[in-house]
C-alpha cells in the first residue's frame, strides 16, 4: 500500500517553506521519525521527520523548491507488518526464552551489558566538535533521553542525550577537549536499551519479539542489538513518545516534554502538540493562573513541629496584588536605576504655596508635584508612555497620559489612577490626589478608578528607607519609587552646604527601554523638581 506523507503544519501564519535539503531518494527505506527534509521558514530552519515507514517510492520536492503545507512530499510504499505475525508460535517460543522470570528484577546481570557513547554524527562536514560541558560523572544513575553533554561547532551548540538507561563506568573526556565524531566518550553500564526505551503495551512486544532477541552477553558497541525484557511500570512512565527533533524544539522553548500531552498514535507527541502547550501555558499566564514557566509551587513545611502558628484567609485585595504582581515580576525583565534630587528650593516653594492648595481642597504634596512632573516627563519620553505586546511583537505608544498612585490601607495596596494629568494644574491634581486616596482607604474605589494607568508612583518617603526596588505595574513600562528626604552635605560652589536630598528609585521594562534612557528619564524628573521651570520649557 502506497501511502503520501505531506508537509505538516509548521506553526501559526505559516503556510510555505523552502527546502533546504532533501534527506532520502527514490529505493530508500525510511523510519518513523527518520529525518527526511530540512526547511526553512521566515522563523526557523526545521527538521521534518516521516511519519511513515517503508520504501520511498517517489520524491515530490526538490532543494530550493517552495513547498506548501499539506503538500505531498514523498510516496511511501508500507510493507506489510507479517514478518512475525506469520510466525506467532516461533515469535512466543523465543520471547518467553527471552524474557526473565517475572519475580526477579527487570534487568539481570548477564542482560546487562558496558555500552560505548560516542561522539554523534553532528551534520555535513562537520568531523570535530568542542566540550562545552560535560554534564555527568562516574557513577552518576542516567535515563534514556537525558542529556550527557554539550558540544560547540562553528556552527551551533549541540545537547548530546543518551540512548540508554544505566550508570556511568568511566568519563573519558573533559570540559573544553576537542572530540571527533565517532570518538568514545562515556562507558555506561546498561540497565535498558533503545528497545526498552521505546518497549510499550504487551501486544507491541509480541510483534517485535522474534527481531528483538539477542545473545544474553555483555555488548561492547554503541549499535548492540537489543533484548525484550519487562519493563517495571515506573520506568515505562518516564518515556516520552516523541522524535528526537520534537524533544529538541521542547527544550530549545523551555517547555518540560513529560508534561505535553500528544495527540498522535499511541500518544505520540509532535510539534503541534508543543507549541498548543506552550500556548495554553501562556493562556494561563497572562490571567495570573500560574506565576511563570518552569517556577513550581513548593509545599509548606509542617510549621507545627516549632511552634504554635495560626492560619489566615488573604483578603480580596491581597490576593489580587499577589498575583498581579507576581505575573508582573515573572513576565518582566526588570531593572531599577537609582539617583537623588536636590529638592531644598522647592521644599520651600510647596511650603509657601501650601496653604493656598489646602483652600482649595487639596493638600500639596511631593507627590502631587512628581504626578506632574512624571506626566511632562512622558511626553519628552514616548517609550515610557507605552505597553509591550509580546504576542503580536508590537509596542502600544499611548497618547494619553494617566497616573498611578500607590496608595497604602488596611487591606493592602491598592493604585487608584489620576486621569489626563497633562490637562490639570498641580492645585486640581492635589484635590483630586486628597480624594482618591481617601476612596481608597474607605473602600470605596471603584474598577474604573483603577484602570487605565500609564505610569505609577510609589511614595514611601512618609515612612522611611533610603531606596527600594519598586516592581512594575503591568502592562506598564516604568513605576517610580520615592524615599524618605535628608539633609546631606553637597559641595555647592567651592564649599559644603547641607541639601535636602530625595531618593529616587526608577524600575522599567529592559524590553522597551534601555539603561541609557532609563538614567535620562529619572535626570529629567529629578532635575525637574530641582528646576520647575523645566516643566515649561520642555514638558
Amino acid at each position: 500500500m502506497t501511502v503520501d506523507f505531506k508537509l505538516p503544519h509548521l506553526g501559526e501564519n505559516i503556510n510555505t517553506a523552502d527546502v533546504v535539503k532533501v534527506l532520502v531518494k527514490e529505493g530508500d527505506r525510511v523510519e518513523v521519525d527518520q529525518v527526511i527534509l530540512e526547511i526553512e521558514t521566515d522563523k526557523a530552519t526545521v527538521e521534518v521527520p516521516s511519519e511513515v515507514a517503508g520504501i520511498v517510492k517517489k520524491v515530490h520536492v526538490k532543494e530550493g523548491d517552495k513547498a506548501e503545507v499539506g503538500q505531498p512530499v514523498i510516496t511511501v510504499e508500507q510493507s506489510e507488518a507479517t514478518d512475525t505475525k506469520k510466525q506467532p508460535e516461533k515469535s512466543e517460543e523465543k520471547q518467553t526464552q527471552a524474557q526473565p522470570p517475572r519475580e526477579t528484577s527487570a534487568v539481570n546481570k548477564e542482560e546487562s551489558g558496558i555500552v560505548e557513547f560516542k561522539v554523534p554524527v553532528l551534520g555535513e562536514n562537520i568531523e570535530s566538535a568542542q566540550i562545552a560541558k560535560v554534564l555527568v560523572k562516574p557513577g552518576d544513575k542516567i535515563k534514556a533521553d537525558q542529556i550527557l553533554i554539550e558540544l560547540e561547532t562553528d556552527k551551533a551548540t549541540v545537547e548530546v542525550p543518551s540512548e540508554y538507561a544505566g550508570a556511568i563506568k568511566e568519563v573519558k573526556v573533559k570540559d573544553g577537549d576537542t572530540v571527533k565524531v565517532g570518538q568514545t566518550v562515556f562507558l555506561i553500564e546498561t540497565q535498558s536499551s533503545p528497545a526498552v526505551k521505546a518497549a510499550a503495551p504487551e501486544s507491541k512486544r509480541e510483534e517485535k519479539a522474534e527481531k528483538s532477541v539477542a545473545p544474553q552477553q555483555p555488548v561492547k558497541e554503541h549499535t548492540h542489538m537489543p533484548q525484550v525484557i519487562d519493563i517495571p511500570r515506573d520506568i515505562v512512565k518516564n518515556i516520552v513518545p516523541a522524535a528526537p527533533s520534537v524533544r529538541r524544539f521542547a527544550r530549545e522553548i523551555g517547555i518540560d516534554i513529560h508534561q505535553v500531552e500528544g495527540s498522535g498514535k499511541g500518544g505520540r507527541i509532535t510539534v503541534d502538540d508543543v507549541k498548543a502547550f506552550a500556548k495554553n501555558l501562556n493562556r494561563k499566564l497572562q490571567s495570573g493562573q500560574i506565576s511563570a514557566p518552569g517556577l513550581v509551587q513548593e509545599p509548606m513545611p509542617d510549621f507545627s513541629k516549632w511552634g504554635e502558628f495560626e492560619r489566615v484567609q488573604m483578603n480580596n485585595v491581597r490576593r489580587k496584588t499577589a498575583e498581579h504582581l507576581s505575573y508582573a515580576w515573572s513576565t518582566i525583565p526588570h531593572v531599577t536605576q537609582f539617583d537623588k534630587a536636590d529638592i531644598t528650593n522647592l521644599e520651600k516653594v510647596r511650603k509657601e504655596y501650601s496653604k493656598k492648595v489646602e483652600a482649595a481642597g487639596g493638600k500639596l504634596t511631593i507627590t502631587a508635584i512628581l504626578i506632574k512632573i512624571a506626566a511632562s516627563a512622558l511626553k519628552v519620553f514616548p517609550q515610557f508612555n507605552a505597553s509591550v505586546d509580546m504576542q503580536k511583537s508590537e509596542i502600544i505608544y499611548k497618547k494619553y497620559f494617566n497616573i498611578g498612585i500607590a496608595v497604602d490601607t488596611d487591606k493592602g495596596l491598592l493604585v487608584p489612577v489620576i486621569k489626563d494629568v497633562d490637562k490639570k494644574n498641580i492645585v486640581e491634581i492635589s484635590v483630586e490626589l486628597a480624594e482618591i486616596s481617601q476612596k481608597a482607604r474607605d473602600k470605596k474605589l471603584t474598577i474604573e478608578d483603577m484602570q487605565g494607568g500609564n505610569f505609577t508612583i510609589s511614595n514611601l518617603g512618609g515612612i522611611g528607607g533610603a531606596y527600594f526596588t519598586p516592581i512594575v505595574n503591568s502592562p506598564e513600562v516604568a513605576i517610580l519609587g520615592v524615599s524618605r528626604s535628608s539633609y546631606e552635605p553637597v559641595y555647592v560652589d567651592g564649599k559644603f552646604e547641607p541639601r535636602l536630598m530625595m531618593p529616587l528609585s526608577l524600575s522599567y521594562d529592559h524590553r522597551i527601554i534601555d539603561g541609557a534612557d532609563g538614567i535620562r528619564f529619572l535626570r529629567w524628573i529629578a532635575e525637574a523638581l530641582e528646576n520647575p521651570f523645566l516643566l515649561t520649557l520642555e514638558g
